[in-house]
């Protein structure tokens, strides 16, 4: 599926800013499952691409209030392209990515709690790590986190969203990574789109990515919130051990009083 992505940040804050610096992860790469036909990435400074320590393609880019140097109030990242998905949901890593083993650790936000671990004993405790054990688990997570928007913020934990019974994509995905990794299965957070013909401003998602084969470095990459292996309806961006590690935009600044930030994502297949 041929599907144009559009995806606009734009800042605005009630007193002028002194200092940012912004790291993105908003650069898909090509892999088995995706072909980037074309991409452009624009901030309010020069861009300067890395590899970060997850094998994402990210930029940074800065910007300092010089002395007489005009009060800036806004400003606006924008990411858009052309990707061509395909259904194929397993991935082999790229030389030099980390080593599975690495996607074992807990994290702060995917530390699994008595309830979590109780769940990864029920779907992967001396089973063999298959497609439907992982759906299962996957379902089993959706059920429990019913689908609510507002009801946790990025900083809600794997067993917090749990116990709320509440959540989004960030939290299914949070969830389900801490019960595979309280099985000893490595499992990493992804970040990308997903195109919904009912909802195309609504695009942004985040799912998972399991290690069904380390000596092969080979991944299944399973999506929680719609109980499904990854399709041609997902584009990935980046990959991490959970959400604060690669979110789309994050980064730190000075001055600027109160933010306000407003998101809009289009996803679409291309016009004729």
């Amino acid at each position: 599926m041929e599907l144009s992505i559009r995806h606009e940040t734009h800042y605005e804050y009630s007193a002028p800013l002194q200092y940012a610096l912004q790291h993105l992860c908003l650069t898909p790469q090509a892999n088995a499952h995706q072909e980037v036909r074309s991409w452009q990435l624009s901030a309010p400074g020069p861009l300067f691409a890395q590899r970060d320590g997850w094998g994402n393609l990210a930029h940074s880019w800065s910007m300092a209030r010089v002395r007489g140097g005009r009060h800036v109030y806004r400003g606006s990242i924008t990411a858009h392209g052309i990707v061509q998905t395909s259904p194929a949901a397993l991935l082999v890593d790229e030389p030099g990515a980390p080593p599975p083993a690495l996607y074992r650790r807990a994290t702060a936000l995917t530390a699994a709690d008595a309830a979590l671990a109780g769940l990864a004993r029920a779907h992967l405790g001396g089973r063999r790590v298959d497609e439907a054990a992982l759906l299962a688990l996957a379902a089993a997570v959706a059920g429990r986190i019913a689908w609510r928007a507002g009801a946790t913020h990025v900083g809600t934990t794997a067993a917090e969203a749990f116990a709320l019974g509440a959540g989004v994509c960030q939290d299914h995905a949070h969830a389900f990574i801490a019960a595979c990794r309280a099985a000893g299965v490595p499992a990493r957070y992804v970040s990308g789109y997903f195109h919904s013909p009912q909802a195309q401003e609504l695009g942004s998602h985040a799912w998972a990515d399991v290690c069904v084969d380390p000596d092969a470095r080979r991944w299944l990459s399973i999506d929680v919130t719609h109980a499904c292996t990854m399709d041609e309806r997902h584009v990935r961006l980046a990959v991490g051990p959970d959400y604060a590690a690669c979110a789309p935009v994050r980064g730190v600044r000075e001055g600027g009083g109160d933010e306000t930030l407003r998101v809009r994502v289009l996803i679409s297949p291309p016009e004729p």
